[in-house]
């Protein structure tokens, strides 16, 4: 994750400063940055907060570093709404999405009602697949603006 990268050396930081304010070990840390393995949203949140960036920025979907009136916080219930109401105006079933994102039906609901938190990788897929921001759907800003 380039910006990742980016901004730590931005600021003038080492992975291991990046990694204390996480509170994981730095080779943790160095995995994300890398791209070996993908950044939990909360980790990913908490970043993006402390840079005061977009999530979609990090991620590459959008060239925006910052949206007026974000927010910090990802609302779970605002995340399980939003999914669902992606899944209606696409016109796809849980079934159809599921399998589009390659899980199960169940682990789909799972993630409309707010039961499971949905995986970093599979919300960056529907938002770069279907054209909506992540910061959008995790509740941090009210107008998606990828569309």
């Amino acid at each position: 994750m380039e910006k990742l990268k980016d901004l730590r050396e931005n600021a003038n930081m080492r992975q291991e400063d990046v990694a204390n304010i996480l509170k994981i070990n730095r080779s943790t840390y160095t995995s994300y940055e890398v791209g070996r393995d993908p950044i939990p949203i909360k980790h990913l949140n908490h970043l993006c907060n402390y840079f005061n960036t977009t999530i979609d920025y990090v991620l590459g979907l959008s060239k925006e570093k910052t949206y007026p009136n974000m927010r910090k916080e990802i609302n779970r219930k605002i995340l399980s709404k939003r999914l669902k109401d992606l899944r209606i105006e696409n016109k796809l079933t849980q079934e159809k999405i599921a399998k589009t994102l390659n899980t199960s039906r169940s682990t789909w609901t799972g993630y409309e009602y707010g039961k499971y938190q949905i995986p970093t990788l599979l919300l960056y897929d529907l938002a770069k697949r279907y054209h909506y921001s992540m910061d959008y759907l995790l509740g941090k800003i009210d107008e998606n603006k990828l569309k």
